[in-house]
């Protein structure tokens, strides 16, 4: 696990609900603002983006697994700690 300060129990707990984020575009609420998501998976790799709707806010990543079972997070250009909050707080609309 890479993810610079963030302890072993908030990064699994962020894999785990990451994994059950659905692929594609979805909307949902992160600490009451609506942000509207993009998440690609392939092998090895997920992509997140979002974005506040009528707002400022962007959060965006890259997560790699690799064939030793490895995972890297990489944020773009913000912390890892951010990208993981938004992750475990965000819920998807299911409507």
């Amino acid at each position: 696990m890479k993810a610079e300060t963030t302890n072993a129990d908030d990064f699994s707990a962020f894999l785990d609900r990451l994994g059950r984020l659905p692929t594609g575009f979805s909307r949902g609420i992160y600490e009451g603002s609506p942000y509207g998501v993009t998440i690609d998976r392939s092998a090895g790799w997920t992509k997140l983006f979002a974005r506040e709707l009528g707002g400022r806010e962007i959060v965006s990543f890259n997560l790699y697994r690799t064939a030793e079972g490895e995972v890297h997070l990489r944020p773009c250009e913000m912390s890892s700690a951010k990208v993981i909050d938004f992750v475990r707080g965000f819920s998807a609309d299911t409507s």
